[in-house]
Protein backbone atom coordinates (compact mmCIF):
# COMPACT_ATOMS: atom_id res chain seq x y z
CA UNK A 1 0.00 0.00 0.00
CA UNK A 2 1.69 3.28 -0.69
CA UNK A 3 2.64 5.69 1.69
CA UNK A 4 0.43 9.03 1.65
CA UNK A 5 2.85 10.97 3.09
CA UNK A 6 5.51 10.46 0.23
CA UNK A 7 6.21 13.48 -1.40
CA UNK A 8 6.82 11.90 -4.79
CA UNK A 9 3.91 10.33 -5.14
CA UNK A 10 0.36 12.06 -6.14
CA UNK A 11 -2.24 12.23 -3.29
CA UNK A 12 -5.93 12.88 -4.59
CA UNK A 13 -6.45 16.33 -3.14
CA UNK A 14 -3.62 17.73 -5.41
CA UNK A 15 -5.22 16.15 -8.53
CA UNK A 16 -7.99 18.43 -7.35
CA UNK A 17 -6.33 21.44 -6.90
CA UNK A 18 -5.10 21.39 -10.16
CA UNK A 19 -8.42 20.34 -11.49
CA UNK A 20 -9.62 23.46 -9.69
CA UNK A 21 -6.88 25.38 -11.22
CA UNK A 22 -7.68 24.60 -14.37
CA UNK A 23 -11.79 25.01 -14.13
CA UNK A 24 -10.53 28.67 -12.66
CA UNK A 25 -8.22 29.35 -15.80
CA UNK A 26 -11.00 28.58 -17.97
CA UNK A 27 -13.25 30.94 -15.80
CA UNK A 28 -10.90 33.87 -16.10
CA UNK A 29 -10.32 33.17 -19.94
CA UNK A 30 -14.19 32.93 -20.22
CA UNK A 31 -14.63 36.32 -18.47
CA UNK A 32 -12.16 37.71 -20.58
CA UNK A 33 -14.12 37.26 -23.61
CA UNK A 34 -17.36 38.18 -22.75
CA UNK A 35 -15.16 41.88 -21.46
CA UNK A 36 -13.72 41.79 -24.97
CA UNK A 37 -17.39 41.27 -26.54
CA UNK A 38 -19.13 44.56 -24.27
CA UNK A 39 -16.18 46.44 -25.34
CA UNK A 40 -18.05 50.06 -26.30
CA UNK A 41 -17.51 50.44 -30.29
CA UNK A 42 -15.38 53.50 -31.54
CA UNK A 43 -16.79 56.19 -33.25
CA UNK A 44 -15.31 55.42 -36.29
CA UNK A 45 -17.61 52.19 -36.43
CA UNK A 46 -20.73 53.85 -34.90
CA UNK A 47 -20.14 55.92 -37.98
CA UNK A 48 -19.53 52.87 -40.67
CA UNK A 49 -22.96 51.15 -38.50
CA UNK A 50 -24.83 54.36 -39.58
CA UNK A 51 -23.80 54.35 -42.80
CA UNK A 52 -24.81 51.10 -43.75
CA UNK A 53 -28.67 51.19 -42.14
CA UNK A 54 -28.89 54.35 -44.28
CA UNK A 55 -27.59 52.73 -47.24
CA UNK A 56 -30.07 49.89 -46.59
CA UNK A 57 -32.91 52.16 -45.97
CA UNK A 58 -32.05 54.26 -49.03
CA UNK A 59 -31.87 50.47 -51.45
CA UNK A 60 -35.68 49.24 -49.76
CA UNK A 61 -36.55 53.29 -50.58
CA UNK A 62 -35.42 52.91 -54.43
CA UNK A 63 -36.50 49.22 -54.45
CA UNK A 64 -40.03 50.37 -53.88
CA UNK A 65 -39.66 53.48 -55.97
CA UNK A 66 -38.50 51.31 -58.64
CA UNK A 67 -41.26 48.82 -58.18
CA UNK A 68 -44.23 51.86 -57.98
CA UNK A 69 -42.46 53.06 -60.99
CA UNK A 70 -43.00 50.44 -62.89
CA UNK A 71 -46.55 49.72 -62.01
CA UNK A 72 -47.45 53.22 -63.20
CA UNK A 73 -45.81 52.54 -66.73
CA UNK A 74 -47.90 48.91 -66.89
CA UNK A 75 -51.08 50.91 -66.09
CA UNK A 76 -50.24 53.37 -68.72
CA UNK A 77 -49.29 51.35 -70.89
CA UNK A 78 -52.50 49.16 -70.78
CA UNK A 79 -54.71 51.46 -73.06
CA UNK A 80 -51.51 52.05 -75.11
CA UNK A 81 -51.47 48.36 -75.69
CA UNK A 82 -54.96 47.66 -75.67
CA UNK A 83 -54.95 51.07 -78.78
CA UNK A 84 -51.87 49.05 -80.63
CA UNK A 85 -53.72 45.62 -80.36
CA UNK A 86 -56.92 46.92 -81.91
CA UNK A 87 -54.63 48.66 -84.88
CA UNK A 88 -52.87 45.30 -85.41
CA UNK A 89 -56.01 43.36 -85.03
CA UNK A 90 -58.31 45.61 -87.39
CA UNK A 91 -60.39 44.49 -90.58
CA UNK A 92 -58.02 45.75 -93.89
CA UNK A 93 -55.35 44.86 -95.50
CA UNK A 94 -52.27 46.59 -94.43
CA UNK A 95 -49.00 44.41 -93.51
CA UNK A 96 -49.08 44.38 -89.66
CA UNK A 97 -45.49 46.62 -90.42
CA UNK A 98 -47.64 49.16 -91.94
CA UNK A 99 -50.32 49.61 -89.05
CA UNK A 100 -47.41 49.75 -86.79
CA UNK A 101 -46.38 52.99 -88.87
CA UNK A 102 -49.53 54.38 -89.04
CA UNK A 103 -50.15 53.84 -85.61
CA UNK A 104 -47.49 56.00 -84.70
CA UNK A 105 -48.61 58.92 -87.42
CA UNK A 106 -52.19 58.78 -85.84
CA UNK A 107 -50.77 59.40 -82.12
CA UNK A 108 -48.55 62.15 -82.63
CA UNK A 109 -45.23 60.89 -84.24
CA UNK A 110 -46.15 61.79 -87.51
CA UNK A 111 -43.21 64.44 -87.83
CA UNK A 112 -40.48 61.84 -86.33
CA UNK A 113 -41.71 59.41 -88.77
CA UNK A 114 -41.83 61.81 -91.85
CA UNK A 115 -38.03 63.03 -90.51
CA UNK A 116 -37.11 58.97 -90.62
CA UNK A 117 -38.91 58.16 -94.11
CA UNK A 118 -36.93 61.55 -95.70
CA UNK A 119 -33.29 60.03 -93.91
CA UNK A 120 -34.25 56.81 -95.28
CA UNK A 121 -35.28 57.65 -99.30
CA UNK A 122 -32.46 59.97 -98.90
CA UNK A 123 -29.88 57.84 -98.03
CA UNK A 124 -30.96 54.52 -100.06
CA UNK A 125 -32.05 56.34 -103.35
CA UNK A 126 -32.92 53.90 -106.61
CA UNK A 127 -29.92 52.91 -108.45
CA UNK A 128 -28.84 55.53 -111.26
CA UNK A 129 -28.24 54.20 -114.60
CA UNK A 130 -28.20 50.57 -115.92
CA UNK A 131 -30.84 48.67 -117.57
CA UNK A 132 -34.27 47.04 -117.48
CA UNK A 133 -33.66 43.42 -116.20
CA UNK A 134 -35.89 41.12 -118.60
CA UNK A 135 -37.34 44.41 -120.83
CA UNK A 136 -40.77 45.87 -120.26
CA UNK A 137 -43.17 44.25 -118.97
CA UNK A 138 -45.58 41.73 -121.31
CA UNK A 139 -48.55 43.22 -123.00
CA UNK A 140 -51.16 41.76 -121.16
CA UNK A 141 -53.45 39.80 -123.51
CA UNK A 142 -57.29 39.87 -124.00
CA UNK A 143 -59.20 40.14 -121.14
CA UNK A 144 -62.81 39.21 -122.01
CA UNK A 145 -65.92 41.47 -122.08
CA UNK A 146 -67.82 43.07 -119.29
CA UNK A 147 -71.60 42.26 -117.91
CA UNK A 148 -73.40 45.05 -117.38
CA UNK A 149 -76.15 44.52 -114.41
CA UNK A 150 -77.35 45.89 -111.14
CA UNK A 151 -77.66 49.35 -110.36
CA UNK A 152 -75.55 50.35 -114.01
CA UNK A 153 -78.76 49.27 -116.06
CA UNK A 154 -79.57 53.34 -116.59
CA UNK A 155 -76.14 53.68 -118.20
CA UNK A 156 -76.67 50.85 -120.84
CA UNK A 157 -77.59 53.72 -124.02
CA UNK A 158 -75.23 53.71 -126.76
CA UNK A 159 -71.81 55.68 -126.35
CA UNK A 160 -69.06 56.83 -128.83
CA UNK A 161 -66.07 55.92 -127.85
CA UNK A 162 -62.94 58.09 -127.67
CA UNK A 163 -60.09 57.27 -130.26
CA UNK A 164 -57.24 55.32 -128.87
CA UNK A 165 -54.26 57.81 -126.92
CA UNK A 166 -51.15 58.95 -129.20
CA UNK A 167 -48.10 56.68 -128.44
CA UNK A 168 -46.02 58.76 -126.10
CA UNK A 169 -42.23 60.05 -126.75
CA UNK A 170 -39.98 58.59 -124.03
CA UNK A 171 -37.76 60.32 -122.22
CA UNK A 172 -34.45 58.27 -123.19
CA UNK A 173 -32.52 58.69 -126.06
CA UNK A 174 -32.46 54.89 -127.01
CA UNK A 175 -35.89 53.85 -126.07
CA UNK A 176 -36.48 49.77 -125.59
CA UNK A 177 -39.14 47.87 -128.08
CA UNK A 178 -42.71 49.08 -127.43
CA UNK A 179 -41.79 52.16 -124.80
CA UNK A 180 -44.70 54.49 -124.71
CA UNK A 181 -46.47 52.83 -127.12
CA UNK A 182 -50.02 52.53 -126.18
CA UNK A 183 -51.41 48.57 -126.31
CA UNK A 184 -55.04 47.53 -125.21
CA UNK A 185 -56.02 46.00 -121.97
CA UNK A 186 -58.65 44.47 -119.98
CA UNK A 187 -62.62 43.99 -120.50
CA UNK A 188 -63.54 45.71 -123.54
CA UNK A 189 -66.98 47.69 -123.45
CA UNK A 190 -69.29 47.31 -126.24
CA UNK A 191 -66.53 45.49 -128.23
CA UNK A 192 -63.57 48.36 -128.03
CA UNK A 193 -61.14 48.37 -125.55
CA UNK A 194 -61.78 50.80 -122.52
CA UNK A 195 -58.18 50.83 -121.14
CA UNK A 196 -54.61 50.90 -122.14
CA UNK A 197 -51.84 50.62 -121.11
CA UNK A 198 -47.70 51.39 -121.77
CA UNK A 199 -44.88 51.09 -119.98
CA UNK A 200 -41.18 53.92 -119.85
CA UNK A 201 -38.13 54.44 -118.13
CA UNK A 202 -39.16 57.27 -115.55
CA UNK A 203 -36.28 59.70 -116.53
CA UNK A 204 -32.75 59.65 -118.00
CA UNK A 205 -31.09 59.38 -114.72
CA UNK A 206 -32.70 55.84 -113.58
CA UNK A 207 -32.72 54.10 -116.32
CA UNK A 208 -32.81 50.75 -114.87
CA UNK A 209 -36.64 51.31 -113.97
CA UNK A 210 -39.46 51.31 -115.19
CA UNK A 211 -43.14 53.05 -115.03
CA UNK A 212 -46.50 52.37 -116.03
CA UNK A 213 -49.32 54.30 -117.34
CA UNK A 214 -53.41 53.13 -117.93
CA UNK A 215 -55.36 55.21 -120.61
CA UNK A 216 -58.83 54.84 -119.27
CA UNK A 217 -62.00 55.82 -121.86
CA UNK A 218 -64.48 57.96 -120.05
CA UNK A 219 -67.39 57.32 -122.69
CA UNK A 220 -66.97 53.40 -121.82
CA UNK A 221 -66.49 53.63 -117.74
CA UNK A 222 -68.45 55.13 -115.04
CA UNK A 223 -66.44 55.68 -112.69
CA UNK A 224 -67.00 55.66 -108.64
CA UNK A 225 -65.05 56.63 -105.42
CA UNK A 226 -65.20 53.99 -102.81
CA UNK A 227 -64.35 55.09 -99.13
CA UNK A 228 -61.77 52.98 -97.29
CA UNK A 229 -62.10 51.77 -93.73
CA UNK A 230 -59.88 54.22 -92.00
CA UNK A 231 -59.44 56.61 -95.17
CA UNK A 232 -62.04 59.12 -94.95
CA UNK A 233 -62.22 59.23 -91.36
CA UNK A 234 -66.12 58.29 -91.19
CA UNK A 235 -66.89 58.67 -94.94
CA UNK A 236 -70.14 56.73 -96.13
CA UNK A 237 -69.58 53.31 -96.74
CA UNK A 238 -72.26 51.87 -98.82
CA UNK A 239 -70.22 49.28 -100.18
CA UNK A 240 -68.10 47.84 -97.20
CA UNK A 241 -64.89 49.32 -98.34
CA UNK A 242 -64.61 47.12 -101.36
CA UNK A 243 -66.17 46.29 -104.93
CA UNK A 244 -69.04 44.16 -103.82
CA UNK A 245 -69.88 40.78 -106.05
CA UNK A 246 -72.77 42.33 -107.55
CA UNK A 247 -70.72 44.76 -109.45
CA UNK A 248 -67.96 42.98 -110.83
CA UNK A 249 -69.37 41.69 -113.66
CA UNK A 250 -69.05 45.80 -115.21
CA UNK A 251 -65.79 45.70 -113.50
CA UNK A 252 -62.76 46.79 -115.39
CA UNK A 253 -59.93 49.05 -114.01
CA UNK A 254 -59.73 49.92 -110.12
CA UNK A 255 -56.31 52.20 -108.67
CA UNK A 256 -55.28 54.00 -105.65
CA UNK A 257 -56.83 57.80 -104.28
CA UNK A 258 -54.85 60.01 -102.28
CA UNK A 259 -53.30 60.86 -99.08
CA UNK A 260 -54.49 60.62 -96.18
CA UNK A 261 -57.08 63.35 -95.11
CA UNK A 262 -54.67 64.74 -92.78
CA UNK A 263 -51.77 65.69 -95.43
CA UNK A 264 -53.82 66.12 -98.49
CA UNK A 265 -54.44 69.69 -98.20
CA UNK A 266 -58.06 69.33 -98.99
CA UNK A 267 -61.40 67.55 -98.52
CA UNK A 268 -63.85 64.66 -99.71
CA UNK A 269 -67.32 65.04 -101.05
CA UNK A 270 -69.55 61.90 -101.96
CA UNK A 271 -72.78 60.85 -101.47
CA UNK A 272 -74.40 63.87 -100.46
CA UNK A 273 -72.21 63.92 -97.67
CA UNK A 274 -69.06 66.63 -96.96
CA UNK A 275 -66.91 64.12 -95.33
CA UNK A 276 -64.29 66.88 -94.39
CA UNK A 277 -64.88 70.21 -96.08
CA UNK A 278 -63.47 70.85 -99.33
CA UNK A 279 -60.54 73.64 -100.19
CA UNK A 280 -60.83 76.03 -103.00
CA UNK A 281 -57.84 75.93 -106.00
CA UNK A 282 -57.28 72.31 -104.70
CA UNK A 283 -56.51 69.45 -106.86
CA UNK A 284 -59.62 67.74 -107.18
CA UNK A 285 -60.79 64.19 -109.43
CA UNK A 286 -64.37 64.89 -109.54
CA UNK A 287 -67.04 62.39 -110.72
CA UNK A 288 -70.97 63.70 -111.35
CA UNK A 289 -73.95 61.78 -111.50
CA UNK A 290 -73.79 60.31 -115.03
CA UNK A 291 -70.31 58.38 -113.44
CA UNK A 292 -68.01 60.67 -115.53
CA UNK A 293 -64.27 61.82 -113.73
CA UNK A 294 -62.43 64.38 -114.42
CA UNK A 295 -59.65 66.28 -112.74
CA UNK A 296 -59.33 70.20 -112.00
CA UNK A 297 -58.90 72.83 -109.94
CA UNK A 298 -61.73 73.31 -107.47
CA UNK A 299 -63.52 76.44 -107.72
CA UNK A 300 -62.47 77.04 -111.28
CA UNK A 301 -63.11 73.90 -113.53
CA UNK A 302 -65.63 72.50 -110.75
CA UNK A 303 -68.20 74.08 -108.37
CA UNK A 304 -70.69 71.93 -105.82
CA UNK A 305 -74.19 71.51 -107.61
CA UNK A 306 -76.38 69.23 -108.25
CA UNK A 307 -74.17 67.11 -110.76
CA UNK A 308 -71.16 66.53 -108.69
CA UNK A 309 -71.53 62.96 -107.34
CA UNK A 310 -67.83 62.45 -105.47
CA UNK A 311 -65.16 64.76 -105.24
CA UNK A 312 -61.96 63.94 -103.93
CA UNK A 313 -59.29 66.03 -103.27
CA UNK A 314 -55.20 66.00 -103.06
CA UNK A 315 -52.76 69.08 -102.92
CA UNK A 316 -52.56 71.00 -105.62
CA UNK A 317 -52.51 70.90 -109.44
CA UNK A 318 -48.90 68.95 -111.23
CA UNK A 319 -50.01 70.02 -114.33
CA UNK A 320 -52.47 72.65 -115.32
CA UNK A 321 -53.41 73.83 -119.28
CA UNK A 322 -50.84 70.82 -120.33
CA UNK A 323 -47.77 72.66 -118.54
CA UNK A 324 -46.10 71.36 -115.52
CA UNK A 325 -46.75 73.61 -112.90
CA UNK A 326 -43.26 76.09 -112.17
CA UNK A 327 -43.38 76.03 -108.75
CA UNK A 328 -42.73 72.17 -107.97
CA UNK A 329 -39.24 72.13 -107.98
CA UNK A 330 -39.38 74.73 -104.68
CA UNK A 331 -42.83 72.86 -103.36
CA UNK A 332 -44.05 76.36 -102.47
CA UNK A 333 -45.85 76.08 -99.35
CA UNK A 334 -45.62 72.13 -99.09
CA UNK A 335 -48.30 72.19 -102.02
CA UNK A 336 -47.07 69.05 -103.72
CA UNK A 337 -47.03 67.11 -100.16
CA UNK A 338 -45.29 67.83 -96.87
CA UNK A 339 -44.48 64.01 -96.20
CA UNK A 340 -41.73 63.35 -97.55
CA UNK A 341 -41.69 66.76 -100.04
CA UNK A 342 -41.65 66.65 -103.07
CA UNK A 343 -38.07 65.91 -104.52
CA UNK A 344 -37.47 62.69 -102.44
CA UNK A 345 -37.67 59.55 -105.34
CA UNK A 346 -39.86 56.91 -104.35
CA UNK A 347 -43.00 55.27 -105.74
CA UNK A 348 -45.68 57.51 -106.38
CA UNK A 349 -49.22 57.92 -108.72
CA UNK A 350 -51.34 60.30 -110.25
CA UNK A 351 -53.69 60.76 -112.40
CA UNK A 352 -54.77 63.32 -115.00
CA UNK A 353 -57.67 64.82 -117.77
CA UNK A 354 -57.00 65.04 -121.61
CA UNK A 355 -58.40 67.31 -123.89
CA UNK A 356 -60.61 64.49 -124.74
CA UNK A 357 -62.26 63.31 -121.93
CA UNK A 358 -60.05 60.52 -121.23
CA UNK A 359 -58.27 59.32 -117.73
CA UNK A 360 -54.87 58.75 -117.57
CA UNK A 361 -52.96 57.23 -114.23
CA UNK A 362 -49.06 56.85 -113.58
CA UNK A 363 -47.71 55.31 -111.06
CA UNK A 364 -44.04 53.68 -110.78
CA UNK A 365 -40.79 53.86 -108.67
CA UNK A 366 -38.09 56.57 -108.81
CA UNK A 367 -40.39 59.54 -109.16
CA UNK A 368 -40.30 62.81 -107.45
CA UNK A 369 -43.05 64.70 -107.99
CA UNK A 370 -41.66 66.69 -110.92
CA UNK A 371 -40.73 63.34 -112.90
CA UNK A 372 -44.54 62.57 -112.19
CA UNK A 373 -45.75 65.56 -113.53
CA UNK A 374 -43.77 65.33 -116.80
CA UNK A 375 -44.96 61.61 -116.79
CA UNK A 376 -48.47 62.45 -117.00
CA UNK A 377 -47.90 65.67 -119.24
CA UNK A 378 -46.41 63.33 -121.95
CA UNK A 379 -49.12 60.75 -121.40
CA UNK A 380 -51.43 63.25 -122.02
CA UNK A 381 -52.51 64.67 -119.38
CA UNK A 382 -53.92 68.69 -119.79
CA UNK A 383 -54.82 69.11 -115.84
CA UNK A 384 -53.26 66.36 -113.67
CA UNK A 385 -52.67 65.72 -109.86
CA UNK A 386 -50.54 63.81 -107.36
CA UNK A 387 -52.37 60.83 -105.70
CA UNK A 388 -50.62 58.24 -102.96
CA UNK A 389 -46.92 57.58 -102.55
CA UNK A 390 -44.87 54.66 -101.38
CA UNK A 391 -44.38 51.26 -102.36
CA UNK A 392 -47.70 50.28 -99.92
CA UNK A 393 -50.33 52.81 -101.41
CA UNK A 394 -49.65 52.65 -104.95
CA UNK A 395 -51.44 49.78 -106.65
CA UNK A 396 -53.76 50.07 -110.17
CA UNK A 397 -55.18 47.28 -111.74
CA UNK A 398 -57.51 45.77 -114.73
CA UNK A 399 -59.69 42.78 -114.14
CA UNK A 400 -60.99 39.54 -115.88
CA UNK A 401 -63.00 36.86 -115.52
CA UNK A 402 -62.23 33.30 -116.21
CA UNK A 403 -65.40 31.38 -115.64
CA UNK A 404 -68.28 32.60 -118.38
CA UNK A 405 -70.82 30.97 -116.79
CA UNK A 406 -69.83 33.78 -113.31
CA UNK A 407 -68.75 36.93 -114.33
CA UNK A 408 -68.04 38.20 -110.71
CA UNK A 409 -65.78 35.97 -109.76
CA UNK A 410 -62.73 38.46 -111.40
CA UNK A 411 -58.97 38.30 -111.07
CA UNK A 412 -56.90 41.42 -110.62
CA UNK A 413 -53.74 41.87 -112.81
CA UNK A 414 -51.42 44.87 -111.05
CA UNK A 415 -50.41 47.43 -114.19
CA UNK A 416 -46.07 47.32 -112.69
CA UNK A 417 -45.81 43.53 -111.48
CA UNK A 418 -43.44 45.06 -108.80
CA UNK A 419 -46.56 46.62 -107.27
CA UNK A 420 -46.54 44.79 -103.79
CA UNK A 421 -50.47 44.25 -103.00
CA UNK A 422 -51.94 41.20 -104.59
CA UNK A 423 -54.68 41.22 -107.02
CA UNK A 424 -57.47 41.31 -104.64
CA UNK A 425 -56.94 44.87 -102.91
CA UNK A 426 -59.80 46.31 -104.01
CA UNK A 427 -62.09 42.94 -103.87
CA UNK A 428 -61.80 42.42 -100.00
CA UNK A 429 -62.17 45.65 -97.12
CA UNK A 430 -58.93 47.90 -96.90
CA UNK A 431 -58.11 50.79 -94.85
CA UNK A 432 -57.64 53.10 -97.61
CA UNK A 433 -60.24 55.23 -100.33
CA UNK A 434 -59.63 53.66 -104.33
CA UNK A 435 -61.92 54.39 -107.75
CA UNK A 436 -63.06 51.91 -109.93
CA UNK A 437 -64.52 51.93 -113.18
CA UNK A 438 -67.19 49.87 -114.54
CA UNK A 439 -68.31 49.40 -118.05
CA UNK A 440 -71.43 51.12 -120.03
CA UNK A 441 -72.73 50.59 -123.04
Amino acid sequence: MPDSTNPLLPSEPLRDTQNKGKKNKGKKNKGKSQTEVTTPATRSEIVANKDNEQKAKRKRRNKIIRRSVALVIVILMIPIGWSMYQALSAPGTDRWQVRVVEWFRDHGMNSAINTVEHWWYSENPPPKGGTVKGGLPEKKTDQGSVSVAGSYAPFLNAVPHLSAPTNMIPLVADPLAGEGVWQPTGRQVAGYPAVYQTFFRPDTIHTSLVAGAMWLDTSLLKADYVVGLNEPPNGPKPWGAKIPEEFRPSLVAAFNSGFKMNAARGGVFTLGQMVTPLADGAASLVIDTAGKASVGLWGRDFVMGPSISSVRQNLALLVDNGEVAPGIPNNTNGAWGATLGNKVFVWRSGVGTTATGAMVYVGGPGLNAQSLAILLQRAGAVRAMELDINTDWVSAYTYSSEFLADPAQVTGTKLLPEMVRGGDRYLVPGERDFFSFFGVR
